[in-house]
């Protein structure tokens, strides 16, 4: 490791769930490009338990180019997961993490490694456009990265995925136990000398993005709750907002009974339960959440299964490996 790091090895890491279509553009553009530039480089390709031929686009992309290698999950694990085992899995002095779908430009690697050679050891690829995408997805990322901004005390208006991590970073971030980490913020968190590069999101060549609403959803939920106590906090200002409305609800009563206003009924009594039991059950409904996430936790469950790796010394009359 400590020669491979001297001679300056880069470390492309490609998360790929169903790329079959994707995996062989991102190995001949990705080399291209680096071995113009002159740089040492190795592709890992992790195949999020993919159900289309993506796994086959690895192992020939493995066969045409040296520099390639994959691991395969057992079944799908996510996207975090995936980047994790890519960064475990890399040798280089540096790692890059990137879409297969060539979304992220590959000649912005080039440039991030330049300024890696300049000393800084986290450069974060920053997005001048969210490229095309509907207004309520556009409505509702702007909204989950305010909440993740102040949760970090960092500006995530324009975070990606699209990073390059010196070693140093890599082996911290490989350091943290937690499940349900997020890498674009824990990345940001971390700290280090870091500067930005920015691009532009690329449309997809290949294929369909993966990610419907339901996940994305699921996805914004889950890190916010891994990286936030914020919606714990709101707990506190609806019962402080329920309290408010209690003494005024209360105040209101009693003027009305002293005046001789009052009206027979129990209306105002049923309005008042339905909203504290609407609050509490809401409030109950976070509390869980977080329970449900600190149980995933102390199972301590690994992050991923690596059912199957290749690489091109593999092909030398061997047939890839299980694990």
């Amino acid at each position: 490791m400590a020669d491979t790091c001297k001679q300056g090895l880069l470390s492309v890491i490609l998360p790929s769930y169903n790329e079959e279509g994707s995996v062989p553009r991102a190995a001949q553009t990705i080399t291209r490009l680096l071995t113009q530039a002159a740089i040492p480089h190795e592709l890992i390709f992790v195949d999020d338990g993919s159900r289309d031929g993506t796994w086959a686009a690895v192992q020939a992309q493995s066969r045409l180019y040296p520099c390639v290698r994959g691991v395969r999950f057992s079944r799908n694990f996510g996207k975090e997961a995936a980047i994790f085992a890519g960064l475990a899995q890399a040798a280089g002095a540096c790692a890059a993490v990137m879409d297969c779908d060539l979304q992220h430009p590959p000649e912005k690697v080039v440039d991030m490694y330049r300024l890696w050679q300049q000393g800084y050891q986290v450069v974060e690829g920053i997005k001048a456009n969210r490229g095309k995408e509907s207004p309520l997805h556009t409505l509702a990322a702007k909204g989950f990265y305010s909440l993740i901004s102040r949760a970090t005390g960092i500006d995530m208006s324009r975070a990606s995925d699209f990073k390059l991590l010196d070693r140093r970073a890599v082996d911290t971030l490989l350091a943290m136990r937690e499940k349900n980490a997020f890498f674009r913020a824990l990345s940001s968190w971390i700290g280090f000398s870091t500067t930005q590069v920015e691009f532009e999101v690329q449309p997809r060549l290949e294929g369909e993005s993966k990610w419907s609403l339901r996940s994305l959803v699921r996805y914004a939920l889950t890190n916010l709750a891994s990286f936030s106590t914020a919606p714990l906090h709101l707990i506190t200002l609806l019962g402080i907002v329920v309290f408010i409305c209690s003494v005024v609800m209360g105040m209101w009563s009693l003027w009305q009974k002293f005046t001789g206003q009052a009206l027979e009924g129990f209306t105002t009594v049923i309005l008042l339960q339905l909203l504290i039991g609407s609050v509490l059950m809401i409030c109950l409904g976070i509390i869980g959440y977080y329970i449900a996430k600190i149980y995933e936790e102390v199972k301590d469950r690994p992050r991923y299964i690596i059912s199957q790796h290749c690489e091109a010394s593999d092909h030398d009359g061997q047939a890839e490996k299980d694990i």
